[in-house]
């Protein structure tokens, strides 16, 4: 009997199992990551502003795991050898017929002074932390940024800050204290959230002019402080700092013979297969893919690509060609508390539609939806 490992316990590699043993009910299938859970980060947007507890977005996965008959290893991987046929952990080794890595990337943390900054897709605790923070301040100043990986154009998430930016201001105007607040948001683009389309990105910025948020574009962070945030054309004091950084891959792939993009990636094919090797494929954030300059880092785009690294590992099991591909294609919903707007862009394609109450419940519903099949 054969088995595959997969590195991580997030949207790809939970589609990657399911897809597997949906193909295959004898497949032994190994699971590798810290811990048993899914951490549904879409939904920590609303944390900040009490319409989730940290605890509705972590999903324990052990009933999912004997469902899908999948030995979990609670473990971090260090190291891959035999052409990824033996995966290090720091509990041991484990063999596989067959690979998939699907445990994610990391932010950059190299700017100075960013240990002042709370990181929007940190976890549920590290907006727990926001929370906290936001909800003891009675007036101040509160500052929004994202950047990205030079190297990595892809390797950015801007989506998530948007939404906490909309949904504070929000929150902070139905409780009648948005005057005591200076809001600003920063970004080293002219036209931040450029993936999204022109038409999205011309209408969030007019939403934020319309809500008096103060604009700090074109323009690099240089540092941060405990009352400020500095960039290349100023400062501006900020009480509150919310940051996304650009991403990059994880440390314990220089420990493999992985080929990497020029921004620390796993580089792809457009079958998610891993170059130079056999058996070997990378779905989500982990990897670098061909395709259009605006595909998204996104929980959607990580499972249609896990989706085809998982059908194209099995082919070749099987002695079969790996010919399953993914398509490119943007697909988020920018929540702004009660509202959202709908966004959805692919290679023939970019619709973006006006903020909508039925779109902000349909982001609630997707949430309940995706999560039940893990409950």
């Amino acid at each position: 009997m054969a088995r595959v490992t997969v590195i991580g316990s997030g949207f790809a590699a939970l589609t990657a199992v399911r897809q597997l043993r949906r193909a295959d009910t004898r497949l032994g299938i190994d699971v590798i990551s810290p811990r048993p859970e899914l951490i549904y980060y879409p939904g920590t947007i609303w944390i900040p502003t009490g319409k989730r507890r940290p605890e509705d977005l972590v999903v324990p996965l052990e009933r999912f795991f004997r469902r899908m008959r999948v030995d979990h290893h609670a473990a971090n991987a260090t190291g891959l050898s035999d052409d990824g046929r033996r995966v290090y952990t720091a509990s041991g080794e484990i063999a596989n017929d067959g690979l998939i890595i699907a445990c994610g990337g990391q932010f950059l943390k190299k700017l100075p002074g960013i240990e002042h900054s709370i990181l929007p897709c940190g976890g549920p605790q590290e907006i727990e932390r926001l929370r906290d923070r936001l909800q003891a301040m009675e007036s101040g100043s509160i500052a929004f940024g994202f950047a990205g990986n030079p190297k990595e154009p892809s390797a950015m998430r801007g989506g998530p800050v948007f939404e906490f930016l909309f949904g504070i201001d929000t929150w902070l105007r139905k409780q009648g204290r948005r005057e005591n607040f200076s809001l600003h948001f920063f970004s080293p683009a002219e036209k931040p959230g450029q993936r999204l389309g022109g038409k999205a990105v011309d209408r969030l910025l007019a939403e934020m002019k319309k809500r008096d948020i103060r604009l700090h574009l074109g323009r690099k962070p240089k540092r941060f402080s405990e009352d400020g945030v500095e960039t290349e054309g100023g400062s501006f004091a900020a009480d509150l700092i919310l940051f996304m950084p650009g991403m990059t891959g994880n440390d314990w792939f220089d420990n493999t013979p992985l080929p990497r993009s020029d921004g620390g990636m796993i580089r792809a094919d457009g079958h998610c297969r891993v170059g130079g090797m056999e058996q070997v494929y990378v779905a989500g954030d982990a990897g670098s893919f061909p395709g259009p300059g605006w595909m998204p880092k996104q929980a959607h785009m990580a499972d249609l690509q896990a989706e085809a690294a998982a059908r194209n590992l099995l082919a070749e099991l099987e002695g079969k060609p790996a010919e399953a591909t993914f398509k490119s294609e943007l697909m988020c919903i920018v929540d702004l508390y009660d509202r959202g707007i709908l966004v959805t862009r692919s290679e023939t394609s970019n619709r973006v539609l006006p903020p909508l109450r039925t779109m902000h419940w349909a982001k609630r519903l997707f949430e309940w939806n995706y999560l039940r099949r893990y409950r």
